[in-house]
């Protein structure tokens, strides 16, 4: 499935990452069971947690230092695609808890020390959202207020917050924008998760109230963009030197796709026992051709997806820059897939008849979480198509979440 010609240890192909995504299918038969429990409870099960942990998943991009595997990152997303087959909200949370083991090796590294010093199975969960009231005072920062979509923050003992710092005389400008680190002793999950899909992911509200942030639990999101951060002066392996946006936006697009495959496999076995008209919908033409579209789809995007990020790995691995161009429209790849998930889902829907609306049916929560996905900015894909076809016609770059 990977480009990558180099074979190393930390590669797709490689013993260990053969050895996760064993562990990944070897769960399917948990998460299937789980996922009513998952929808009803509004947060992942804690022993599907305990098995993700188990399994190492948290470990693929948290830096060897730590405990980790420093993995490349098509393996991360290629485990995650995996568990979105059987349970999507498993698979975000997966993600988005995840990628910030590697997000947490950029900062500082007393930021990491705060954090895994006495366990580095110590989890994050996040809200990017720039809602966040800043005063800078000695040493750091006051941080307030209120940020939506923590996913899984339930099991996670720290939160990365998103807010822009203010510059004295200046207007709000997102070059200033930071993550902010916060132990949960400093802030209060609001649970308020009451959606029509991805009901498993528990994204509450974290409200924080007038807290000091030392200026070492921050990261600047230009630093990321230059890909030059306070973490590399300990973690200098090319896996730290991609853009930070890359990495975490495959964390919510990686999701949506792998439900689309598992939807795609209950969609096949509804065909089996389903009529269309006077035959077996197995036999219809037109159910035919939306599985051959759908399938052909998914290998498309699965594709597109690996050869971005071996493309980028190699880029790093020789010291070189990620080409401008090529980073915007990696990004604009990103934010397409959660549109043609849905589109595509939408197609499967139809085609199953009546009995795909009905509740319980898989294919129809399914769609729900595809469609709730479409709810998360990274899945927005007009800006990042507005920014990449201005740079066709000659415009430079706008974005820095690239």
């Amino acid at each position: 499935m990977s480009n990558n010609t180099e074979g190393n240890a930390y590669s797709l192909g490689s013993p260990r990452a053969e050895a996760l995504l064993a562990a990944a299918r070897a769960m399917a038969p948990a998460l299937r069971e789980r996922a009513a429990e998952c929808r009803a409870q509004s947060r992942v099960p804690d022993e599907t947690i305990a098995d993700f942990k188990e399994a190492g998943f948290f470990k693929i991009l948290q830096p060897e230092q730590w405990g980790g595997y420093a993995m490349d990152p098509q393996v991360f997303y290629s485990v995650g695609l995996e568990i979105a087959r059987h349970c999507m909200s498993s698979a975000w949370v997966l993600g988005v808890v995840a990628v910030h083991n590697w997000q947490l090796a950029v900062f500082d590294d007393r930021a990491a020390q705060d954090v895994w010093g006495e366990d580095p199975g110590v989890l994050i969960s996040s809200s990017y959202a720039p809602v966040g009231k800043v005063t800078p005072v000695d040493g750091g920062y006051r941080l307030s207020g209120r940020w939506s979509f923590s996913s899984g923050s339930a099991h996670c003992q720290w939160a990365f917050l998103g807010a822009v710092v203010p510059v004295e005389g200046a207007p709000f400008d997102m070059a200033n924008y930071r993550t902010f680190l916060v132990p949960a002793s400093a802030y209060e999950i609001v649970d308020n998760w009451d959606v029509v899909g991805l009901q498993g992911t528990g994204s509450h509200d974290i409200v924080v109230d007038d807290v000091f942030v030392p200026e070492h639990r921050t990261h600047r999101s230009i630093d990321g963009y230059y890909c030059d951060n306070p973490g590399n002066a300990v973690n200098a392996a090319p896996l730290y030197r991609l853009p930070f946006m890359q990495v975490f936006v495959r964390a919510v697009c990686t999701a949506s796709l792998g439900a689309l495959e598992g939807e795609l496999d209950d969609f096949i076995e509804v065909a089996k026992t389903r009529k269309a008209g006077p035959v077996a919908m197995s036999a219809d033409p037109a159910a035919r051709a939306v599985a051959a579209t759908v399938k052909a789809s998914i290998e498309e995007m699965k594709l597109t997806m690996v050869r971005n990020f071996d493309a980028m790995m190699a880029c790093t691995r020789a010291g070189q820059p990620i080409p401008i161009e090529d980073r915007v429209r990696y990004r604009y790849d990103s934010s397409v897939v959660a549109d043609r998930c849905l589109e595509l889902s939408g197609a499967m829907l139809k085609a199953s008849g009546s009995g795909g609306i009905r509740l319980g049916s898989e294919l129809l929560s399914r769609h729900l979480d595809i469609l709730a996905s479409q709810a998360h900015v990274a899945n927005h894909s007009r800006p990042f198509a507005d920014n990449m076809g201005g740079i066709l016609f000659g415009d430079e770059n706008r974005d820095f979440a690239i």
